[in-house]
This record gives C-alpha cells, structure tokens and sequence, in this order.
C-alpha cells in the first residue's frame, strides 16, 4: 500500500459529485425563493377567541338568544349562524328570506357592527323547531378564504 501517495493527494470529491451537489442547492434554493414570490407560503388569518352562551326558549314562540360573552371584537360580517332548518332574526321585518345560514348583520336588521361582549342577537325558525338542530356560530376571514366554528349549541332533542 502507497500510504506516502494517500496523504499527498490533493483531490477531495470528484467532478461529477461536486456538480450534483451544486445542482442540487440551486434546485433547492429556486423552490424557496419561488414559494416566497408566487405568495405560497403566505400565512392565513387566525380565528378570533370568542366565547359565545345560547339561551333556548322551547316555548310556542321558539327562539334561541346568542350573546357574545367574552374575547375580541367581531366584524358582524364575518360571523355566520348556521342551522340545517331556514331561520330569520327578530330585527328583520318578516321572514322573506330566511336561509339556513345567515350574517350576524342580517339577523340583526342589516345593521353592521362590531360584535363585542354583551352584544346579542335571536334567532328564530321559519316554521321548524331548533330543539332537534345543531347551531353554528362560523367566522370567516374577510377574503373569504379561510373560516372556522367558534362555537356551537345543540338542540336538547339533537
């Protein structure tokens, strides 16, 4: 064995393994810079914190009242209600255009506000009951890209 020839040899990696390595770091470093730019790696809003109570009334006059108790201000836009029966709410002068899921701001008559701890609104069925019926209260982000279940009530016969 030429142990003298193994350590004077100056060569470390050869050619075609140095141009795979290089090959590789650009490849790498395009799809980087290539999320970045085309917007991909762009963050999505963050739900807001909201706790929200529901105070049923099974009565002959059914309704459920949701109030905001605690966490941030709400753009009433972005909160939705939803139900799997039609529902209107009280601030709205008949039932026309009940939907299974409407806008905080619908249900409150068309008035845009924040929703902030004390704020309520009632909802109440076109003709079906919520005691079976789950409710949701949905935020949406305001490209309407992204949304989420802040909270959600069922009924006592759900």
């Amino acid at each position: 064995m030429k142990l003298k020839q193994l350590f004077e040899d100056d060569d470390a990696v050869s050619p075609v393994i140095g141009v795979i390595l290089m090959v590789a770091i650009t490849v790498i470093l395009a799809a980087v810079i290539g999320t970045f730019v085309l917007g991909l790696g762009e963050q999505t809003a963050t739900a807001p914190q909201a706790s929200f109570s529901f105070n049923y009334n099974q009565s002959s006059a059914d309704y459920l009242n949701i109030t905001h108790e605690s966490g941030g201000a709400i753009d009433s836009d972005q909160l939705s209600i939803s139900t799997g029966v039609s529902i209107y709410g009280t601030a709205e002068a008949d039932a026309t255009d009940a939907a299974e899921s409407r806008t905080w701001t619908a249900l409150n008559g068309g008035t845009q506000t924040d929703v902030t701890a004390g704020t309520s609104v009632t909802i109440i069925p076109d003709g079906d009951s919520l005691s079976d019926q789950t409710v949701r209260i949905v935020w949406t982000d305001e490209a309407g890209s992204s949304s989420a279940t802040l909270q959600r009530w069922s009924g006592p016969n759900a």
